[in-house]
């Protein structure tokens, strides 16, 4: 069914009507289980790529996303697969490109940057080189759910039972190197051994992630929730199902926006993403100040200038 054709479907308001109704479709059924799944593990691993600083890398491996499925769209093979086969191996060389760094954390600028813009230039030849559905590029890009099988939400599901099982493993002291990887280094907790792990464990997050939300808004589930959630407490374990929750939310509601409207899901979680943000920082603002102010000095009684 294609995009106009769902945007057909009336909306009756009668939610229990228009839920069984979107679920009679098995591709509505493959996707929203897809979106659940790369939620939970963009959300988990968003948490530490916030706390980390490695937005940057992150994005960057979101980009090596688009010619992993473009090449493998090419040669008739699943793009799921495709993706998580590229963006393991971005997640290494980015771990390559930092070792250079004090910290083992954060990778050299220049050569992530320089890896992005390659993989941009792979993924639009192999677009190119595709000779199927012209809109395959947009799709990659921008994000789709109409094709979602079930082959694919298997493959999602293995994907996202290992990065969280590996988060369960390395947690304590991922959370202690993203907080002060000197000290943790100091501590005995191999710090780029971690880094590198790490990496790969984002990689193959953003690319689930990409199968929905497309190459270039992979933000929206693996930075936006768990930013937010940052803004709202300073507890890991609350921070952590805060992001996981905001993500849910806005990966299943987009599902519900694209089901009825003819514009690309990616968009819609991109926008249900920001909007929690936004607020959260509207609220914290006052909070953060109210500090400032109470903790100011009061004037020593009989001190004035004479």
């Amino acid at each position: 069914m294609s995009t106009e054709a769902l945007s057909s479907v009336p909306f009756s308001w009668n939610l229990l009507t228009d839920f069984q109704e979107m679920w009679s479709y098995a591709f509505m059924v493959n996707a929203f289980r897809a979106g659940t799944l790369i939620a939970v593990a963009g959300a988990l691993v968003g948490y530490f790529v916030v706390a980390r600083r490695q937005s940057f890398a992150a994005h960057t491996l979101a980009m090596i996303s688009f010619p992993g499925a473009a090449g493998a769209l090419l040669l008739g093979l699943s793009t799921t697969l495709g993706a998580l086969g590229f963006c393991a191996a971005g997640g290494l060389l980015l771990a390559m490109a930092g070792r250079g760094g004090k910290s083992g954390l954060a990778g050299d600028s220049a050569a992530t940057g320089t890896l992005q813009a390659c993989a941009l230039a792979l993924g639009y030849l192999f677009a190119n080189l595709y000779h199927g559905f012209s809109g395959g590029a947009t799709n990659l890009l921008f994000g789709q759910f109409l094709g979602i099988t079930t082959a694919q939400v298997g493959e999602l599901a293995i994907g996202t039972i290992v990065v969280v099982a590996a988060l369960a493993v390395i947690g304590r002291p991922l959370l202690l190197s993203s907080v002060d990887p000197l000290t943790a280094g100091a501590s005995g907790v191999p710090v780029r051994t971690l880094n590198a792990l790490f990496l790969v464990l984002v990689g193959v997050a953003v690319a689930q992630a990409s199968q929905i939300t497309g190459a270039l808004l992979v933000f929206a589930l693996v930075v936006l929730p768990a930013a937010t959630a940052r803004q709202l407490t300073v507890r890991p374990g609350r921070a952590l199902a805060l992001s996981v929750l905001f993500a849910l939310t806005a990966t299943w509601i987009g599902l519900v926006m694209a089901f009825y409207l003819p514009y690309p899901v990616g968009s819609f979680i991109t926008t249900l993403a920001f909007l929690p943000y936004v607020v959260a920082r509207l609220v914290r603002r006052p909070q953060a100040a109210a500090p400032a102010v109470r903790s100011a000095p009061r004037p020593a009684i009989g001190t004035g200038a004479r």
